[in-house]
């Protein structure tokens, strides 16, 4: 693992996030993990600004996916797999046409769909180092 960023403040995430799209232009598929309360949407949803979203961001935590549009006309996908009962859900969503569609995919909890992730995607792990800070690594 490699230590990518240590914020303090969310505002920080502005200067983070071309920073990831940047060292990761042809790379669609981006995995998140790290605890409740981590900041994993926070950062998708600075994602989503810097790569041009004009609609609102949130958590698809009950739904499974959002759809973005951009600005230009690409979507982007976003997972939220923290509620999934079982793998068969992700199936049953049609994954692999989201996961290989070319478009941008950012999966919260992938270790709810062992197996699943495409083998080339950016893995991410936010960890809480205390009550304000944050480390942002790549692995």
């Amino acid at each position: 693992m490699r230590l990518l960023y240590t914020i303090k403040e969310e505002k920080e995430l502005i200067d983070v996030a071309p920073l990831l799209l940047k060292e990761f232009k042809n790379r669609w598929v981006f995995v998140f993990s790290g605890t409740l309360g981590s900041g994993k949407t926070t950062f998708i949803k600075y994602l989503c600004k810097r790569l041009g979203v004009k609609d609102g961001i949130s958590s698809p935590t009950f739904s499974l996916v959002n759809e973005y549009e951009c600005i230009d006309g690409s979507i982007i996908y976003h997972f939220d797999f923290y509620r999934i009962k079982d793998i068969q859900e992700a199936y049953d969503i049609g994954y692999e046409e989201y996961f290989y569609s070319g478009n941008y995919c950012f999966i919260e909890w992938p270790e709810k769909i062992p197996g699943l992730v495409p083998p080339d995607a950016v893995e991410i792990k936010i960890e809480i180092t205390d009550e304000e800070n944050r480390e942002i690594w790549l692995q």
